[in-house]
């Protein structure tokens, strides 16, 4: 199972990362994408982003450093507590989501073509009940 998971993930980076790099994301690698899809419009905290990404303190904080540099995100001190900040998607961030959208459903496309569409629906629900599921018991 391992190895199917594995070789899902290799094609999925192998086919989206050069078509965002062609787009002039050069600079991003599809592991950020965790980091990323955990941040709303109200913003979200280094310790909540570590949290909801399952890593450390400290390599969320390595991570929204190369993010906020890539300009992808930026961060703003808390009005009410200035020792802490909060992040929140730039401009190109959102934009990002706007170009992954399209990659995803491009390889949406491929996989109903080599499976069906209705056996994809059906993974998908799958997945998506598997990780309900494990929310809870988390």
């Amino acid at each position: 199972m391992m190895h199917l998971m594995g070789r899902l993930k290799r094609f999925t980076s192998t086919f989206i990362e050069p078509r965002l790099q062609a787009l002039g994301y050069t600079d991003f690698k599809l592991s950020y994408l965790v980091f990323l899809s955990s941040i709303d419009e109200q913003g979200i905290t280094n310790s909540e982003l570590a949290k909801q990404a399952g890593v450390t303190k400290q390599m969320t904080s390595k991570i929204v450093s190369l993010l906020e540099e890539a300009g992808y995100i930026y961060t703003q001190k808390k009005s009410v507590d200035c020792r802490s900040s909060l992040i929140f998607l730039s401009d190109r961030g959102k934009a990002l989501f706007v170009q992954l959208k399209g990659c995803m459903q491009e390889v949406r496309s491929r996989f109903d073509a080599l499976v069906g569409h209705g056996r994809i629906e059906q993974m998908i629900e799958t997945i998506t009940q598997l990780v309900d599921e494990l929310d809870k018991v988390e």
